[in-house]
């Protein structure tokens, strides 16, 4: 692994003045990280599912031993450039995808106001009948993530913490870090990977 400190820029962002004279980047597709993934360091100027997108081909490329920072305000710069990297928990899902501030599970359509089936956090069970929604968000310690039913306002009920939140359901939209998935799905889980990443916060 090599000591490199890159910049990865995605959008138009402005990459902050704490970031001057590190290479910058931008990407454009998710495949645009490949070829930096030999870096010591990834400062991401970009959102959580950015983070989440930089996180995912990393995982693909068996390489969690870079170092991630994330600059989504300028004063988060110097933090992402000089920090010390802890290592956190992985959230991904069966698609391989990482989520990195929450993922929801939602009805599929404007016309359907719930979602129907049965949610677990590892052995406790979340939800059986009609919901609202699910809301799971990856946790800064063990065990990973934490999921709640969400209210008819869209408010978290009561967290369940675990390693692993499973939903089998009669047709339910997954959203990633804001990103909604491209078809309803029937099956949906989100877990701690074996590995964590290296977090520069």
């Amino acid at each position: 692994m090599s000591a490199e400190v890159v910049v990865l820029r995605f959008g138009a962002r402005r990459v902050p003045r704490a970031l001057s004279g590190l290479p910058v980047h931008d990407v454009g597709a998710p495949t645009d990280v490949d070829p930096l993934v030999g870096a010591g360091r990834m400062i991401v100027v970009g959102g959580l599912a950015d983070l989440g997108t930089v996180l995912t081909r990393l995982l693909r490329a068996d390489r969690l031993d870079v170092e991630v920072g994330l600059v989504s305000r300028p004063w988060h710069a110097r933090r992402a450039r000089t920090g010390a990297a802890r290592r956190v928990p992985l959230i991904r899902d069966e698609t391989g995808t990482v989520v990195t501030g929450a993922a929801y599970w939602l009805p599929t359509d404007d016309d359907a106001r719930t979602i129907s089936g049965e949610g677990v956090v590892d052995d406790v069970l979340l939800f059986d009948g009609d919901v609202t929604g699910v809301r799971v968000e990856p946790t800064a310690d063990l065990p990973g993530l934490r999921a709640s039913v969400l209210t008819g306002r869209m408010r978290p009920r009561r967290w369940v913490t675990g390693r692993a939140a499973q939903l089998g359901t009669t047709g339910a939209l997954v959203v990633r870090d804001g990103v909604p998935a491209p078809r309803p799905v029937r099956r949906s889980t989100f877990y701690r990977h074996t590995q964590g990443w290296l977090a520069v916060r």
